[in-house]
């Protein structure tokens, strides 16, 4: 490809972002800070609505990693607002295919021989279309220790998928620059180092060999689980480029029409699912990271269950992006999943601690309280359920927990990344299989499980919450103490943090209120006055209403106050 297409190409993508990060700075900061945030907030969902969108626009007309990004954002339910994920969610699908000539050449190249001789027949027409590559079906009869087969599917990656990769990846790392000096965001996440691990990623991907090593891994992790079943890597007609795969193709896991008309339970396979996800996670600490629906599906097989119903399995296929999970993070998901199947608010704190994803400021015992009101107010309920939640009930644990909602005290290590985006898309797959599916009762006996495991190899264990127990015991003496003599003394200082922030907000308010005024009268006179009186006047009175223009946005803040009794 020619280095002035690569050129435009680049200055395209930061020509949309360049937009999008000024009309973000005009909507959300300045007419915020100058009066107008009733504005911004009126108009804000249609924005999201059409930014998204011009960005689905830009993704399908561009291909390579931009669909990858709008992908990965479609998939943030827990972060980006509806209309945003809601209108890219198409691009999970829409995916334009390569002329076959394009992609003939690219396979031919790389296998060293025409198609016609390396295959008894090659569909032109492509059976799926992704965002690096694309799948067409073939006929290649193979015998290995497993048995026979001649079906086979060809995965071959579009032409000068690297260098658009390149040159993607080069403007998301301009955009990452931009992002960190956002305060919101450069506190709680490293956006260099999330961008870092999603090149690696996406580099990865492009590697068929790799992928090949892949899928053999998780076949060999779930040898003994009938319920899932891997596609078989063909070596002899496989490269970097090229990666040819046994014929595995069969009900799209999102079309529950064909599910239940095979008799399958679809409730079964959503529970199947997230069991299969939790091993990999937890005993394997190596999974599949791209759950999406076209890499999933139903098989239905000869015979019958043990309740009667059709025999099934779960078909994975595409392990172009796998995760790996650290001895650390696992420990710290297995805390995890065991506080909340205990429904444990203290030890689900020690879990957040051992993830890394509470900042240095975040008030423990406060997200503690919150921990423990949550689980009261959503342990056990299905997901039609959490939909139906009485919104004042939502509103009282806001208000009663409006500090820890201000702040929000949490940030996203990279590590967390892949991870979190795929369990966002399993959560999303698992409702729509079963729109009562119960998160709570599937976590619980994993947890159960884990909870045994651990007592059971280690007596450590006890003794470890003996000694918590029997510290805070000993502290308790020393601490009332501490507070009886600050009292005594008049130096015990209490914190009221929701009357600090609404005095902060007055504060401002009233401090905007006055350069409101201020500058619209320093900027009137000086066009009542314009052509009336000396010019030096005149540019006296507009730079006094620009400095206070400034001064509004960027230096108006209130702060938080203490109260001493």
């Amino acid at each position: 490809m020619k280095s002035s297409q690569l050129r435009l190409r680049y200055w395209r993508i930061m020509a949309f972002f360049a937009r999008t990060t000024l009309g973000f700075i005009f909507w959300e900061i300045i007419l915020a800070r100058v009066g107008l945030r009733g504005l911004s907030r009126r108009t804000r969902s249609n924005r999201y609505r059409k930014v998204a969108a011009q960005f689905r626009a830009l993704a399908i007309r561009m291909g390579g990693v931009m669909i990858k990004v709008g992908q990965f954002l479609s998939s943030r339910l827990d972060v980006l607002p509806p209309e945003i994920t809601a209108e890219l969610s198409g691009l999970q699908d829409e995916v334009p295919a390569e002329k076959f000539e394009d992609i003939q050449r690219q396979a031919e190249q790389d296998l060293g021989a025409p198609l016609k001789e390396k295959f008894e027949w090659f569909d032109e027409t492509p059976l799926a279309a992704a965002s690096l590559g694309q799948v067409h079906r073939a006929r290649l009869c193979v015998q290995d220790a497993k048995g026979d087969y001649c079906a086979v599917v060809v995965k071959i990656q579009r032409p000068y998928i690297d260098q658009l990769i390149e040159v993607d990846l080069s403007a998301l790392q301009q955009v990452g620059g931009w992002l960190e000096r956002y305060p919101p965001i450069s506190k709680r996440v490293d956006v260099s180092a999330l961008v870092e691990e999603f090149s690696t990623s996406i580099r990865e991907e492009v590697d068929y060999l790799a992928e090949g090593r892949n899928a053999e891994t998780f076949a060999e992790n779930f040898k003994d689980v009938v319920r899932v079943h891997v596609p078989r890597v063909v070596w002899s007609h496989t490269t970097r480029r090229v990666l040819t795969l046994e014929d595995v193709f069969a009900i799209k896991i999102t079309d529950y029409e064909a599910i239940t008309a095979a008799g399958i339970d679809r409730s079964q396979v959503a529970n199947e699912l997230l069991d299969i996800y939790l091993k990999q996670i937890f005993d394997d600490a190596f999974f599949h990271a791209d759950p999406h629906p076209g890499n999933l599906f139903v098989t239905p097989l000869p015979g019958q269950l043990e309740d009667g119903k059709p025999a099934w399995r779960l078909t994975f296929v595409d392990f172009g992006m796998v995760g790996h999970v650290p001895d650390r993070l696992r420990t710290g998901l297995r805390e995890l999943l065991i506080s909340v199947g205990t429904r444990d608010a203290g030890r689900l704190v020690r879990a957040y601690q051992t993830l890394d994803i509470l900042l240095p400021s975040a008030d423990l015992k406060l997200i503690e309280r919150a921990s423990a009101q949550v689980f009261e107010m959503f342990w056990g309920k299905s997901m039609t359920e959490l939909r139906d939640i009485n919104h004042a009930e939502m509103f009282r644990f806001a208000d009663q927990f409006r500090e820890l909602m201000y702040d929000l005290p949490f940030q996203l290590p990279q590590n967390l990344l892949m991870l979190g985006r795929t369990v966002s898309i399993l959560s999303g797959m698992c409702t729509g299989l079963y729109k009562d599916f119960n998160l709570w009762t599937q976590v619980a006996p994993y947890a159960t499980k884990l909870v045994s495991q651990e007592v059971g190899s280690n007596w450590r264990v006890w003794l470890d919450e003996a000694g918590n127990i029997l510290k805070q015991l000993i502290a308790l003496p020393s601490q009332a103490g501490r507070v009886m003599s600050q009292m005594e003394r008049g130096e015990l200082i209490v914190q009221v943090p929701a009357t600090n922030r609404q005095l902060g907000y007055l504060e401002g308010a009233i401090n905007r209120l006055a350069g409101s005024v201020i500058f619209a009268a320093l900027l009137l006179g000086g066009v009542f006055l314009y052509g009336r009186v000396n010019e030096l006047i005149i540019y006296i009175l507009f730079g006094a209403s620009g400095v206070i223009l400034v001064w509004m946005l960027f230096f108006n803040r209130g702060g938080p106050r203490r109260f001493h009794p």
